[in-house]
């Protein structure tokens, strides 16, 4: 049986259990609309007098899912311009007034609210005239409040004793109520306001009391407002008697187009120091000298002879007499250009990068090379020096001699903010380093040197080792060290230990011990090659371009490179490459240099993961953030396999992951789909929840199981072993090294073709 859905239907002659099932389906048909809140009376007959229709808006029901009208509407209004007309009883101008507005209604809640266009100079006040509620209807329906079926286009509504007059509506409006089923007829214009169309024609036809010019800079305020071009210059006034050259910053104000000028003075020059030089003013370009009072005015006035608009002056449009004074602009500003300065010839050197950048967006100008105008004046700056008295640091005594009231020493804050622990990144380089020394018990021991880059920094620790016969721990106390052979109560602040001084096959004296550093771990040496423009032993570019320098002129030595590959492979182990380039190059490059070319031109081995592994790293990343919510993946999985097959695509699977928000970094999960993606490129999602669930099903972390994975397995362990410090790390990785790939960038040709690189062989060295 169809259901009505709009008011007044015959539905209400039912009684009984009909009754109420009729309205428990009205109800539920008016799901996108709002509930009646009626009440049946005893056994479901309505009482005498009650009115049953509903007191709220009542919409068709559409094909999607039911919803409350405050979420199927949120965020929708119609909006319908209205006009309403307004009575003047107190001036006899005017009968009346037409006042526009706008009605606005929500279909959420059927609130209304009206907002009155702003108009100037209407002398009342504009802006909201009805605040949003729910407004009755006029009496004698006042127990009822206004729907959507009340507002249509040409419709007139009263809200508190007003009457809007409705005249048209916006697109949505029009087509919200269309799909409605409501005919909206054409727009049509307000009447016009005899009021304000007198006044228009009566400010149009209005004259200044006072001869006006208008002159508008408020846009270029506005525009330009905090926008200023600063300049560098430099007056030379070393011709007239005791005159020097004199140093300026100008000031260029692009809000008005006016300058300012604040003289530089160096120390102990003895001059005052005014805080301008010039105060903030337009620049005239010609200086003869101060005008009379009248002659420089911004307007010309004319006296009249009789009675003009009861006036004795009239505005010279033509500016007849006036004076043309020229200022200085933007365009007239460079870098060595000349400006006067009321008689002061001052020469613009320089200018900041926010000049710049303006100069080259507005003029296209590219050349910004600043003029250095240097001259010897006759003062020099008085420096004294003292020697380090040996209370507190050198820096801290050198203060003490500047200024009555010692000043704490400023440390460098942007190195410190740049390179101070930032999570795991420690930004400490370790170095293994040995004692040089003839006594064979001090030969044996092995030091761990840290170097921080936050501080310059250092410390060194020993570790132990067993039956030794010297206990280990800590050798040097954290602490910036100086170097050797300087005064012990200097002149001047000493130097101390950089990160440039620590490298692997250097030779550093801390404290009278003379250390060889033979090795660096893992992390120094990716750090180093990282922030290569401040080592340049672990700079590439730098390295490489030595070595062409010795090669080309050595063209014997790469035959060597040959010799050590008799089977051409193009490569060789990197204990080879290191003792090869020690013997060819040991006295042009040291042994962080040859490191970091095997480091770069190393044989790139992706390890296959195995799929236990990965799901082993998977459970451990989700042990650690206690995520057991397997539920809502596993329903949004079910969600989304509309053939109820259990395979999904690995696109969506991945989709689903994140949008539960499982703790898996991408890299990860990426790894994880991967491999267990199939040929056709599906997955079986169950398989992926087995391999999440680590509460019920946990996988263990494979061992290594090859000689090469134990090898590292091993090298990363403590161990009280001696001779394993005696190896260094590269040594224990056992990696190969690409020489043909760092001949090829070197760009030299070697002598035997090599046919696994891909090119044809007729020699018989390559037939064997």
């Amino acid at each position: 049986m169809a259901l009505p859905f709009l008011p007044g239907n015959t539905f209400e002659r039912k009684i009984g259990k009909d009754k109420f099932h009729l309205t428990h389906q009205f109800d539920k048909y008016n799901g996108v609309g709002m509930l009646t809140g009626n009440k049946l009376g005893v056994g479901g007959v309505p009482l005498a007098g009650e009115d049953l229709r509903p007191k709220n808006s009542v919409y068709p029901r559409g094909e999607g899912p039911d919803r409350p009208a405050w979420l199927a509407f949120d965020k929708q209004v119609l909006c319908f311009d209205a006009y309403f007309q307004e009575s003047i009883t107190e001036r006899p101008e005017e009968q009346y007034r037409i006042r526009k507005c706008r009605v606005y209604f929500y279909p959420e809640d059927d609130t209304v609210q009206v907002v009155e266009q702003r108009q100037n100079n209407v002398g009342f006040p504009q802006g909201t005239i009805l605040k949003r509620h729910r407004v009755p209807l006029p009496a004698p329906n006042d127990d009822r409040f206004y729907t959507y079926d009340q507002f249509n286009v040409g419709a007139e509504v009263s809200l508190y004793g007003r009457v809007y007059k409705l005249i048209d509506c916006d697109p949505f409006t029009r087509n919200f109520l269309t799909k409605l089923g409501v005919r909206v007829p054409p727009g049509f214009s307000a009447p016009e306001d005899p009021f304000l169309k007198h006044r228009q024609v009566a400010e149009g036809t209005q004259n200044p009391l006072r001869p006006y010019e208008r002159i508008d800079t408020l846009k270029q305020f506005i525009n330009h407002d905090t926008h200023v071009l600063r300049f560098w210059g430099v007056w030379d006034d070393t011709e007239s008697l005791y005159g020097d050259a004199r140093n300026f910053v100008i000031h260029y104000f692009l809000a008005d187009d006016t300058m300012e000028i604040r003289e530089v003075l160096p120390p102990n020059s003895g001059r005052d120091a005014p805080p301008t030089y010039l105060a903030r003013n337009k620049l005239p370009k010609d200086f003869n000298g101060l005008r009379l009072p009248g002659e420089n005015a911004q307007r010309t006035v004319l006296n009249v002879f009789g009675q003009l608009n009861k006036q004795r002056w009239i505005l010279d449009n033509l500016k007849t007499g006036a004076t043309d004074q020229k200022y200085y602009t933007d365009q007239d500003l460079a870098i060595g250009q000349l400006i006067n300065v009321y008689g002061r010839k001052v020469l613009l050197t320089d200018c900041d990068e926010f000049t710049k950048n303006y100069y080259r967006t507005k003029y296209g100008v590219q050349d910004f090379t600043p003029i250095n105008y240097k001259k010897d004046n006759d003062y020099n700056l008085l420096r004294q020096t003292y020697p380090y008295t040996g209370f507190g640091s050198e820096e801290d005594s050198l203060n003490s001699t500047k200024k009555l009231l010692p000043e704490p020493v400023k440390k460098d804050f942007n190195k410190f903010m740049g390179f101070d622990r930032q999570g795991l990144e420690s930004n400490v380089l370790r170095f293994m380093a040995k004692i040089i020394t003839k006594d064979p018990i001090q030969a044996e021991r092995h030091f761990i040197i840290s170097y921080f880059l936050a501080d310059d920094t250092i410390n060194i620790h020993e570790p132990p080792t067993r039956n030794s016969g010297i206990d280990g721990g800590k050798f040097l106390e954290r602490q910036k060290v100086k170097r050797p052979n300087q005064p012990r109560y200097p002149l001047e602040i000493s130097e101390y230990f950089n990160g440039t001084d620590f490298y692997v096959g250097a030779r550093v004296i801390i404290n009278g011990f003379d250390f060889y550093i033979y090795d660096a771990d893992e992390y120094a040496f990716k750090l180093m090659e990282k922030e290569s423009y401040l080592f340049p032993v672990s700079n590439q570019r730098l390295i490489l371009e030595k070595l062409r320098q010795f090669l080309t002129n050595n063209s014997d030595s790469v035959e060597q490179f040959e010799k050590h590959d008799p089977q051409h492979k193009g490569y060789f182990g990197y204990e080879t490459f290191y003792y090869l380039m020690k013997n060819l190059v040991g006295h042009i490059l040291v042994d962080h240099e040859i490191i970091t070319l095997a480091r770069y031109y190393a044989q790139k081995n992706f390890k296959e993961h195995d799929i236990y592994s990965v799901v082993a790293i998977a459970q451990e990343h989700l042990r650690k953030h206690n995520y057991e919510h397997l539920l809502p993946l596993k329903e949004n999985l079910i969600k989304r396999d509309r053939n109820r097959n259990g395979r999904l695509p690995a696109e969506e699977v991945r989709i689903a992951i994140r949008s539960v928000h499982v703790p898996l970094p991408d890299y990860l999960l990426n790894t994880l789909i991967n491999r267990m993606t199939q040929e056709d490129g599906c997955i079986e999602y169950n398989d992926v929840l087995s391999a999440l669930n680590w509460r019920e099903l946990p996988v263990s972390k494979p061992t290594p199981t090859s000689e090469h994975e134990q090898d590292d397995f091993t090298s990363t362990r403590h161990t009280d072993d001696p001779t394993m410090l005696d190896k260094t790390t590269h040594e224990r990785k056992k990696f190969n090294v690409e020489y043909t790939t760092m001949l090829q960038d070197l760009g030299l040709n070697m002598s035997h073709p090599l046919s696994t690189l891909g090119t044809s062989s007729n020699c018989d060295e390559c037939k064997k």
